[in-house]
């Protein structure tokens, strides 16, 4: 347990767990795509470290994008989306692989779909490092899921509370005290 002054982080997911099952998610999205090269979007800012872990476990050749939304106000989701920086590549007949930190809500990654689907990619796969069962609301399957995590608000791997924790290479739940 790590206790600040008016925070506490409870570890929830080692560094070596989640290690571990990326290298399985990329042995996976390699035999998936062996003959292709996919591009990878990573939506930012929490999913920076997962997608550049991922990337470095991929034996494929493939592309990588960045795209950056809104959807929080505090610690918690807004159900407002908004683009803060778009993606630059044509996905238009690509195989496109969404790389997700986390999903709770669902708002983020139904925005993301309709998005993405407009530009008619050839195919279109959502990977998550995490996924809040309990809470999420959404109409179609997130492909790829890493961890399934229960609705407590999490730090650390890129996922941030005040653009704080990120920097952490576990996953810790957050508690204000």
């Amino acid at each position: 347990m790590i206790e600040g002054t008016d925070y506490r982080l409870t570890p929830l997911l080692s560094e070596d767990e989640i290690q571990d099952k990326i290298r399985k998610i990329g042995q996976n999205l390699s035999g998936r795509f062996k003959n292709e090269v996919p591009i990878f979007i990573g939506v930012l800012n929490g999913s920076f470290i997962f997608l550049a872990d991922l990337l470095r476990t991929m034996t494929i050749n493939c592309e990588m994008d960045f795209i950056k939304l809104n959807s929080y106000s505090d610690d918690k989701p807004s159900g407002t989306i908004r683009l803060l920086k778009d993606i630059s590549a044509d996905i238009t007949g690509r195989h496109v692989v969404v790389v997700e930190d986390i999903v709770d809500s669902g708002f983020t990654v139904q925005f993301l779909k309709e998005r993405m689907e407009g530009a008619k990619p050839q195919s279109l796969i959502f990977v998550s490092l995490l996924l809040k069962p309990e809470i999420v609301k959404l109409d179609f399957p997130i492909d790829i899921v890493g961890f399934e995590i229960p609705p407590d608000f999490v730090v650390g791997y890129g996922l941030d509370y005040d653009q704080k924790f990120r920097y952490l290479p576990a996953i810790y739940r957050f508690e204000k005290l």
